[in-house]
């Protein structure tokens, strides 16, 4: 198998943002076809990825640099699929807003692109340019809207990106000036040989990591810029990086902190600074959501602690055997079950902004009588971020606090639990004024089809694995086996 086969996922992405650029530019009177090119590059890449799968053929390519293996293909699903609902809630908005449309798609085709490169990435110079070709498209996303309040968005999120991709790189120079090499599994050899002489700059080295990762994780305390560019960026764009970035996060940080800093004087000290930055980031994030009257900065808060739970998993990953397959696993089936479920209650909310021109929870009374659908789907997926059976987000939380007691951090799970029924309050408080409040107008309205079929598919997900979750639950499995010692 060839490099241009291996990354021909991402080729077919980057193809398809081409095409939409130059045909927005050749045909601006048919620019209602620009969504559907971008979801038949995805649907390539998808194509591509499954085309891996009925082959069996996975390895590493360019000198180790890509890994093409289970690990690599559950996130090419992941983030094809998040790219598509995307795709599908903005065309009414990006209709409605008028002005270049055919950028906005292949901006996120290009952050699709970056995300997947991320995905097989084992080496620390890859990572970088992948996090970086993934995150500046973000940026300019984020300032996409018309007000004031976007352009403040995308400034904060630049401007704080650009820190924390600063720490990030002085930590990967650090780690190659110790070991002199950039790829994970000759850093891990070398850190095996002689890394406890070097201690010191190794912690220092993580330590930088850490921070460079938690901004993109949305934790604590590096989540200051999360409330607020939710709340400026374009709904849809909030609702990519929700899920998206921090996806992609998480995905890049078990490769790197299992597979290079995995030695066991290292791991027991991420792991526990991992456990603290979980515990504060799913309290902060909780008792922060309760009092928010906007429900995209609710959400916001909500996301930062949903971090703190995928932070549950990353410190539980550090014990060998068979607790590392159910720490590393359950990141993945929480990845899973995170993105079809905040997916559906941003597109549920995007719907439901723009047609009573509001964000504030208040509004959103009696939605149950003027827009039963949207309304449903909205609160379905609010029970499932709330982890209420019979959706996956129960089962995204049961797997994850197991593994977490499996690795001796009960007080972790105990925090967690307790967040848990914290976070219930603010989610089922939506439901509660949706079903229960009384309408500002009677006039019903219906979802437009590209929304309807946004929500029915991610809320289709959290039913369906939800009742059978053992599907999920074995893809992620098979995608962490490659780590197991």
């Amino acid at each position: 198998m060839n490099g241009i086969d291996v990354l021909g996922p991402q080729i077919s992405v980057l193809l398809a943002a081409g095409v939409v650029i130059i045909a927005d530019a050749l045909f601006p009177a048919q620019r209602r076809v620009l969504p559907f090119l971008a979801l038949a590059g995805l649907l390539v890449a998808a194509l591509w990825t499954t085309s891996w799968v009925g082959r069996g053929d996975y390895q590493t390519v360019f000198h180790g640099t890509i890994a093409l293996d289970r690990y690599a293909v559950f996130f090419q699903y992941v983030f094809a699929g998040v790219t598509a609902t995307v795709v599908l809630a903005s065309i009414d908005w990006v209709s409605r807003e008028g002005r270049r449309q055919g950028e906005y798609y292949a901006l996120l085709l290009t952050v699709c692109a970056g995300l997947m490169f991320l995905a097989g990435a084992r080496d620390l110079i890859t990572i970088f340019i992948a996090l970086e070709l993934s995150s500046i498209p973000q940026y300019i996303l984020a300032g996409w809207g018309k007000d004031t309040r976007s352009s403040e968005a995308g400034l904060k999120y630049l401007l704080l990106g650009a820190v924390a991709s600063s720490l990030l790189l002085y930590g990967m120079a650090l780690l190659y000036g110790v070991t002199g090499t950039t790829i994970l599994s000759e850093i891990a050899a070398v850190i095996e040989r002689n890394g406890e002489s070097y201690r010191g700059l190794l912690i220092v080295a993580m330590t930088l990591l850490i921070a460079g990762f938690g901004f993109k994780m949305a934790v604590v305390p590096f989540q200051m810029w999360v409330p607020d560019v939710y709340q400026g960026a374009p709904t849809p764009v909030a609702a990519f990086l929700s899920v998206g970035s921090k996806a992609a996060a998480f995905a890049v940080a078990i490769r790197v902190f299992f597979e290079a800093l995995g030695a066991d004087f290292l791991s027991n000290d991420w792991s526990m600074i991992f456990a603290v930055i979980a515990a504060v980031s799913m309290t902060l994030g909780n008792l922060m959501a309760i009092v928010q009257s906007d429900i995209k900065r609710m959400l916001g808060y909500s996301s930062i602690a949903q971090a703190g739970n995928f932070l549950v998993g990353l410190a539980a990953i550090s014990v060998a055997g068979e607790e590392f397959t159910l720490g590393a696993s359950g990141i993945l089936l929480f990845v899973a079950a995170y993105a079809f479920t905040n997916l559906g209650a941003f597109v549920a909310v995007i719907a439901i902004s723009q047609k009573i021109q509001s964000d504030r929870i208040a509004d959103y009374a009696g939605m149950w009588k003027v827009s039963p659908f949207l309304a449903l789907g909205l609160a379905f997926c609010l029970v499932s971020l709330t982890g209420i059976p019979p959706t996956v987000g129960f089962w995204a939380k049961l797997y994850i606090f197991n593994a977490a007691v499996r690795a001796d951090l009960v007080w972790l799970v105990v925090i967690g639990v307790l967040n848990s029924v914290i976070s219930a309050y603010y989610y089922l408080g939506v439901v509660r004024v949706m079903f229960l409040g009384e309408p500002g107008t009677e006039q019903r309205f219906r979802a437009s089809p590209s929304i309807a079929v946004a929500l029915t598919a991610t809320a289709a997900g959290v039913l369906v694995f939800g009742i059978v979750p053992a599907p999920l639950m074995s893809a992620a499995r098979d995608a962490v086996e490659i780590f197991a010692r």
